[in-house]
């Protein structure tokens, strides 16, 4: 997968200067990592595209090509495909739609398609994707309009148009990637491939996935089962309803299946399963950036669970209503104190780190959501410097910063996204994420 992932050489068949084309989004994207790479752009009807010269066919190019995206129209693909068997091209992307997805015609050829590729054995992705991105070597082989920054998260999708909404949403909100892959119809490679491929990519800690549906369920139990034991899988599965079924089958060629049968995979899986977008990658971000909580003697009965420090009575209340509804355990505060422990509005930054340093001491406390409300004496950047330097102190003990408000909360906030955490601004997520952290197998989010 090296020549897929880290190619030293790509081409791209459909290169285009075309303001507002595909091939001209593709062409950009290559360039940014021009110094990882060499790239060749091939087009019978351009001598130059930004000032690098192209070349009629693949055919023309010497070198051997690692990786070669195809963006040109459906009905000239197979013959392009071809030619990249007879020069052993080492892996292909096709972005261009146009196949299964528009009926049986379509079928047909892709069909015909994946027969080429599996025959010489190359590597396909697609085709009716959105390609691949692979931020730590600047390979941007797709035509999303930005390219992320580098992180921990894997995103596998079925839809390419959601991975260009969640670039731009990261980009704002300054979280990154370690893989994005658009896999689109799966003429070739397979959501079950592409789990292993992130299972042993280094930077990968979390692999996030939309999916409206999979081709081979037993081999994903199997696959997925494996991956869970040691980094956690979050899936988005679209198509629950016979509206969004309908959907599915146009999109990308899917049959969506029941909602059950695949909740049930899910579970056995050891996977969670999320309702938004949104969900999905608060997931993400919380088990990227926080240690799972130990289940310590839960599962023996013993008072054993979460914590909520609050500063605000109301705040306390609404995060427990939401622990509940998921299913977080509160634990049994040793001493007069109750769970939630509110230490009133009055609260400094010392009486915080007192309190705090209270309940992670505890054994039966395995995790604590720290809740903040700006009163007069609240201090959010030395509250915010607290739970960073006592996290080091409990590197097992995942600390969960509820921080309500706005322009001052802000610095504290800010500290807290530099040093690697995620500042919640909602009880109901803060206390999901505290279940995700300690999901045990077989459960959903619900």
């Amino acid at each position: 997968m090296q020549k897929l992932f880290n190619p030293k050489s790509v081409a791209l068949i459909g290169a285009t200067d075309r303001a507002g084309s595909v091939g001209l989004g593709i062409v950009k994207n290559l360039l940014f990592g021009k110094g990882q790479r060499k790239i060749y752009f091939i087009n019978p009807n351009n001598k130059k595209i930004l000032n690098q010269k192209t070349f009629t066919s693949i055919l023309d190019i010497k070198e051997k090509i690692d990786l070669v995206v195809i963006a040109i129209p459906a009905k000239l693909v197979k013959q392009v495909c071809v030619e990249c068997c007879s020069v052993g091209v080492g892996s292909v992307i096709i972005i261009s739609s146009g196949f299964a997805e528009l009926g049986k015609d379509g079928a047909v050829l892709q069909k015909e398609i994946k027969n080429i590729f599996a025959t010489n054995n190359i590597p396909l992705v697609g085709p009716n994707c959105l390609g691949i991105i692979n931020p730590k070597v600047k390979l941007n082989a797709s035509f999303a309009p930005e390219t992320p920054k580098q992180g921990n998260i894997a995103f596998l999708s079925q839809s390419g148009a959601l991975i260009d909404s969640i670039i731009d949403k990261s980009l704002l909100e300054n979280f990154g990637f370690s893989l994005m892959v658009s896999y689109g119809n799966e003429a070739g490679l397979s959501l079950n491939d592409f789990l292993k491929i992130a299972n042993d990519d280094k930077n990968t800690k979390v692999i996030a996935v939309y999916l409206e549906e999979i081709k081979n369920g037993q081999e994903f139990i199997r696959v997925a089962s494996e991956i869970t034991k040691s980094k956690p899988i979050i899936i988005l599965k679209g198509g629950k309803t016979q509206e969004g079924k309908k959907a599915v089958q146009s999109h990308t060629a899917s049959l969506a299946g029941d909602e059950k049968i695949y909740s049930t995979a899910f579970q056995n899986a050891g996977v969670i399963e999320v309702e938004t977008i949104r969900d999905l990658f608060l997931a993400s971000q919380t088990l990227e950036k926080s240690p799972r909580a130990d289940l310590g003697e839960v599962f023996r009965g013993l008072p054993s669970g979460w914590a909520i420090l609050t500063n605000g009575g109301a705040v306390g209340v609404v995060t427990a209503d939401w622990c509940s509804r998921f299913g977080v355990k509160l634990a049994k505060i040793s001493g007069p104190q109750n769970n939630p422990w509110d230490i009133l509005g009055d609260a400094s930054s010392e009486i915080y780190q007192v309190a705090l340093m209270s309940l992670l001491k505890q054994k039966e406390i395995f995790g604590v959501i720290f809740c903040q409300t700006l009163q007069t004496m609240t201090d959010p950047l030395e509250n915010a410097k607290i739970i960073v330097k006592t996290q080091k102190d409990f590197p097992n003990k995942p600390i969960l910063p509820l921080f309500l408000g706005g322009k001052i909360t802000k610095k504290g906030s800010d500290f807290l996204t530099k040093n690697g955490f995620l500042n919640f601004n909602e009880p109901r997520d803060v206390a999901l994420c505290a279940k995700f952290l300690t999901k045990p197998r077989g459960q959903t989010s619900g």
